[in-house]
């Protein structure tokens, strides 16, 4: 009876640790993911792709100081898209020349994506060549099937105000300029200027073609974040060709104080606009002032603007593109920890005086379970301002981890039990004292 018992025993004993060895594994890994998964990193304005973050809108009235001798006026910092400064921002005016800005960006995303290349001979339309003649008409003063090489026709647009190298342009990426103006309309969307429309390709009055103030500046910080060698050209002060020298008409330019960009705009149905950027300091600044009633007035109002954001505003670094963090400790990999960087860079505007108020808080899993690959999302820090979360930033892993072959510990240790317990057994087994027979 007692062997019974005994061999009962050992049986479960056996059963017990043959399921551990079997299932141990599978629960440590499981709970292991579970642990260590974090929801990628968003920002706290909770844009889709390719929309710009909600601008901190400033208050204004007609009272304010800064009063803008303009029909609509918006001051943005330039690297956080905060606004600082307001006023009638989302009042729909035409855009005049302001549409060049568009018609260059769709340009140069065509450039980059190797559909166009810079060194591409066009030859010019009858077409492009009669709106130079237009009223009001700014042009490049190019000929009717003269072979022009891209790159003189993009300066044309940005230093000469071209409406005749607009058309050019235009023709050549999408053959029409209808079709052209599609791709530009789908390009504002995309930005997120939901208060704009276009009709051609320059800026010339057109029934239904209107842009804002808050528009433009929306416009002006995404195309320098994703061209920013255009601005070479917005800032160069004149240009020549075909023995016509013409300068630039952003007088902002030949002030010296920091202004590169970016375009000037008038047609009689709108007034005078300017849209000014102005870099010092590791700052930047965007002003658009439009609808002046003299050309004199438009880039003594945009200075206002860049004058008052730089004095009054300071824009912080909490945390730069690539910056390395603490190391992750890793799970099951051929490596126990991962080196963290960040995956962009984390601006934040504050007034003067308050730098020290913006702060970056990681927020870090306890592990990472392997394999890991280079890129990965795996970890977050918090940009905070005056101890409010302003943005959300990832930190991805720096290299690559394979998962290792070797269980861990927890389950080596109680394997290495099992197998001790069941040769304890076994040994027992086959050295009990044998029953007398009677």
């Amino acid at each position: 009876m007692k062997n019974r018992v005994l061999k009962t025993i050992s049986m479960l004993i056996l059963i017990a640790v043959f399921f551990y060895l079997t299932f141990a594994y599978q629960a440590f890994g499981k709970t292991s993911r579970k642990t260590t998964q974090t929801k990628p990193s968003q920002s706290v304005t909770s844009q889709k792709k390719g929309q710009p973050p909600k601008e901190t809108l400033a208050p204004s009235s007609p009272k304010d100081p800064l009063q803008c001798d303009a029909q609509s006026a918006v001051l943005m910092d330039g690297l956080t898209g905060e606004i600082l400064y307001q006023q009638n921002p989302d009042l729909r005016i035409p855009p005049a020349s302001f549409v060049k800005v568009v018609t260059l960006y769709v340009i140069f995303d065509a450039i980059r994506a190797g559909k166009i290349k810079m060194d591409d001979m066009v030859t010019v339309s009858e077409k492009a060549w009669r709106s130079a003649y237009k009223t009001d008409s700014s042009a490049m003063y190019i000929k009717v099937g003269e072979r022009v090489k891209v790159e003189d026709l993009i300066k044309g647009v940005a230093i000469a105000s071209g409406n005749d190298a607009c058309i050019v342009l235009a023709e050549h990426l999408a053959g029409s300029e209808e079709v052209f103006v599609s791709n530009m309309n789908e390009k504002a969307k995309a930005l997120g200027m939901n208060d704009s429309q276009f009709k051609n390709s320059h800026g010339l009055a057109a029934e239904g073609q209107y842009v804002t103030a808050m528009n433009m500046a929306i416009l002006a910080r995404r195309y320098i974040e994703d061209h920013p060698q255009a601005l070479a050209l917005h800032s160069a002060t004149e240009f020549e060709y075909n023995g016509i020298k013409q300068g630039n008409r952003n007088l902002l330019l030949y002030k010296n104080i920091g202004v590169d960009g970016l375009k000037t705009g008038y047609i009689k149905e709108s007034g005078y606009h300017l849209v000014a950027t102005a870099k010092r300091e590791g700052q930047r600044m965007i002003a658009v002032v439009m609808g002046c009633d003299k050309m004199k007035k438009r880039a003594p109002e945009a200075q206002k603007l860049l004058e008052h954001g730089f004095k009054n505003f300071s824009t912080v670094e909490a945390v730069k593109k690539g910056a390395s963090f603490v190391p992750l400790k890793v799970k099951r990999g051929k490596l126990d920890q991962v080196s963290l960087t960040a995956s962009e860079t984390g601006w934040v505007t504050v007034p003067k005086g308050k730098e020290n108020l913006v702060s970056a808080v990681p927020q870090l899993p306890e592990s990472a379970t392997a394999p890991i690959q280079k890129g990965q999302v795996l970890a977050k820090v918090l940009v905070q301002k005056e101890g409010k979360t302003v943005k959300e930033i990832n930190l991805l892993a720096s290299s690559d981890i394979e998962k290792s072959l070797i269980p861990p510990w927890p389950v080596l240790v109680g394997g290495v039990a099992g197998l001790l317990i069941l040769c304890l057994i076994v040994l027992w087994f086959f050295r009990r004292p044998q029953r007398k027979k009677l």
